[in-house]
């Protein structure tokens, strides 16, 4: 963990350069190290084809990202992850947003060990 997932609308796949963006928030966590274990970093973006935005009268445009973390974190590091991961999104979707009707959001998702499997040797690098 942490797990950070992007949903974004098709009608903006040539602008949004989504593979920048996910390196961007990569950098992000991997700054975080001394909460977030490397290893467990995922990032993965979703592109949406079937959606409806407001009234739909409008080539408008989201990108929701969801940012999942185990339990353990004290609220204050949740609050300043999440806030330099979306002042992240906010600078790389800025231009857009100048000219486009877009939409930004962010949660956090956290969750307890109970009913959470995980096996990696990716930690083992890290560690050396």
């Amino acid at each position: 963990m942490p797990h950070f997932i992007i949903e974004y609308t098709d009608n903006i796949k040539q602008e949004a350069n989504i593979p920048s963006l996910l390196e961007k928030i990569s950098k992000s966590l991997i700054a975080w190290a001394h909460i977030f274990p490397v290893g467990g970093i995922r990032l993965r973006a979703i592109e949406l084809k079937e959606y409806l935005v407001a009234d739909g009268e409008e080539d408008y445009a989201f990108v929701h990202a969801v940012c999942k973390i185990g339990s353990g974190r004290s609220e204050e590091d949740k609050q300043a992850v999440c806030t330099d991961l979306f002042e992240v999104m906010k600078k790389h979707f800025s231009l857009m947003m100048e000219n486009r009707y877009l939409a930004l959001s962010l949660e956090l998702y956290e969750f307890g060990e109970a009913g959470t499997m995980k096996y990696n040797n990716i930690h083992e690098r890290f560690k050396k």
